[in-house]
């Protein structure tokens, strides 16, 4: 990408949360990435491990234990005025995984994506509401006719769209996509992730794709953060990390992604962790990892791997890289 501008910068963002007598959860430990204006950044990794967190995060449905959020210039993460909550809002959506559950059953199809323009746009009159809810269903590939309808009457993929639709209502520049495709059957989800495409090429629209499917990922992402029990581990352009992944965890999963060539799928060797996730109440001193990594040393247990460019624009945290291996 020429000329990239960062849009988006997330800086040391933590976000723990009290889980009982003296116990805590940190779901999001120190984490910093950028997103670049025009770019989609993939976010992965294992359920649990906060990525979904992160994304709330960065949006302001969960307030941050610490770090800085900075949008634009604008640090989200101090005390805004309402004006500019509204602003940060207006040009910073979500698209929620499950829209069975994301979808208001009592509110027709027209009612929930004008809900952001009422908010945003209170002095629109009636008819220059409906006309813009049909264009978005137009643009997402329903018809105008399903505006007066509930929820309940479409199918999972439909009812996404409405989602995405939603979503669009206030024209905003960054959209935070939380796992879009996760509940869709196989066939749809393709579908989906090409509506995102084109109306990212249309609108000039700027993505956070959170997804635990690394084949989809690679298909939509520009660059692609990897995440494990809370922190990052890989951050690297698309192509690079698919073609030579640097983190343990990383050539894990993507080990485990199919290869259409048949005769590579069956001589290649699938890297198959040991144990299970950690508990993310207790998780390992050190690196986190180490307790699966089948290339575990003595140093991953007495220091975590410090997050470092091994090349341009390639990171990663893992002691490999570093002079103590």
């Amino acid at each position: 990408m020429a000329d990239k501008v960062k849009l988006l910068e997330v800086n040391r963002l933590k976000k723990y949360f009290h889980a009982g007598k003296k116990k805590v959860l940190k779901a999001v430990d120190d984490v910093s990435f950028y997103v670049y204006k025009g770019e989609t950044l993939g976010l992965v990794g294992e359920s649990g491990c906060g990525k979904s967190t992160v994304g709330r995060t960065i949006i302001n449905l969960y307030k941050a234990t610490s770090g800085n959020v900075i949008y634009d210039g604008m640090n989200v993460q101090q005390k805004l005025s309402v004006r500019d909550l509204k602003k940060y809002k207006k040009k910073m959506q979500m698209i929620f995984q499950d829209p069975y559950s994301s979808l208001n059953p009592r509110m027709t199809v027209a009612e929930i994506i004008a809900e952001g323009i009422d908010n945003h746009a209170p002095g629109i009159s009636r008819e220059r509401k409906m006309e813009k809810v049909y264009q978005l269903l137009e643009l997402v590939g329903l018809h105008s006719s399903h505006a007066n309808r509930y929820p309940h009457e479409f199918s999972g993929g439909q009812r996404q769209r409405i989602g995405i639709a939603r979503a669009l209502a206030v024209e905003p520049e960054f959209i935070i996509a939380d796992e879009p495709i996760a509940a869709l059957d196989v066939s749809i989800q393709a579908q989906i992730v090409n509506l995102l495409r084109e109306l990212q090429r249309g609108k000039q629209l700027t993505y956070l794709f959170i997804a635990h499917d690394l084949s989809m990922v690679k298909h939509i992402s520009d660059r692609v953060a990897v995440m494990y029990l809370g922190q990052l581990v890989e951050l690297s352009g698309s192509e690079k990390l698919y073609a030579n992944p640097l983190h343990p965890y990383t050539k894990a999963l993507l080990s485990a992604v199919p290869l259409p060539d048949p005769d590579l799928e069956r001589t290649r060797e699938r890297i198959i962790l040991k144990g299970d996730v950690p508990n993310p109440l207790h998780p390992p001193c050190g690196c986190r990892f180490r307790t699966r990594c089948p290339e575990a040393k003595a140093i991953c247990a007495e220091a975590a791997p410090e997050w470092r460019e091994t090349e341009r624009d390639h990171f990663v945290a893992c002691h490999i890289y570093s002079a103590c291996w």
